[in-house]
């Protein structure tokens, strides 16, 4: 139980986090939120689209959040922190952008200005990730709560759950904690998951990664690579040629003309 194999997961909860008590310390929690009418179609803050997700305005939220991407850590195991943190990037801009429009363009008008309101948090984010481990991950084990007892005896009524349904419950109650807007940010957060695994995004945006410098993993350079594969295959011509040297000194000193000496004393030996 630990985040080996797992840094980029370790570093956005520990963000998440850290973001949200700095917010609350400094009391700029107001910065973070989104109301469509006042601060989009007012003041035109359109720099709230980047800053929404970066952290949540109450402790209960982080609490789920971190404990949701905590269990779901094996899906950075599986894909490797390079493709995760690509997928992580990727996911946080498309949400940022996506997740308004459709409020203040979409929702708003249907709903007669009734949905105005997104809450501050990477609720999409998690649902993304979610999505891949729904995919990607298998129960382990499945089990019955029972709801009522058949008359004959035949069997238990009841809902089958599996080992992965308190993850589930954990990221439910993550999207319900500021309804209706959190749910309309795990709504996009599932789709654009889905969108990524089935490949109907771009596939220029799905095959990029982040330069490994910015994780801190140093690319091997093409001429350090031919310069190790010619070394090994020197090293291997070497010790093939001394290998073939020695077997032909061998022969030739098997091979070599004995002298009458020689074959008198050896014919003399093999009497013996």
């Amino acid at each position: 139980m630990s985040f080996t194999n797992a840094p980029v997961t370790r570093s956005v909860i520990y963000g998440i986090i850290g973001l949200s008590i700095a917010a609350s310390l400094f009391d700029v929690k107001h910065y973070f939120y989104i109301l469509v009418d006042l601060h989009l179609w007012r003041f035109h803050q359109t720099w709230r689209l980047l800053l929404w997700q970066l952290c949540y305005s109450n402790s209960s939220e982080v609490l789920f959040a971190a404990m949701a991407l905590y269990n779901m850590r094996m899906v950075e195991r599986f894909w490797g922190p390079r493709k995760f943190a690509s997928f992580v990037c990727a996911t946080y801009l498309l949400t940022s952008i996506a997740t308004p429009l459709l409020l203040a363009l979409l929702m708003r008008p249907l709903t007669f200005g009734l949905l105005n309101y997104l809450p501050a948090g990477p609720t999409p984010i998690v649902f993304a990730v979610m999505a891949q481990y729904h995919a990607m991950i298998p129960h382990t084990y499945q089990y019955k709560i029972a709801t009522s007892t058949s008359a004959g005896g035949n069997g238990d009524q009841g809902v089958t759950l599996s080992d992965k349904s308190y993850r589930y419950l954990l990221a439910a109650q993550l999207a319900l904690s500021q309804w209706p807007g959190s749910v309309l940010g795990a709504l996009m957060g599932w789709i654009v998951g889905y969108s990524w695994r089935m490949e109907l995004l771009p596939r220029r945006l799905t095959r990029w990664r982040l330069p490994g410098w910015v994780l801190g993993v140093r690319a091997p350079r093409r001429n350090e690579e031919f310069e190790g594969l010619r070394r090994r295959m020197e090293g291997g011509a070497a010790t093939a040629t001394t290998t073939g040297a020695q077997a032909g000194g061998d022969a030739a000193d098997g091979g070599r003309r004995r002298t009458m000496g020689q074959q008198f004393m050896d014919q003399f030996r093999g009497g013996v």
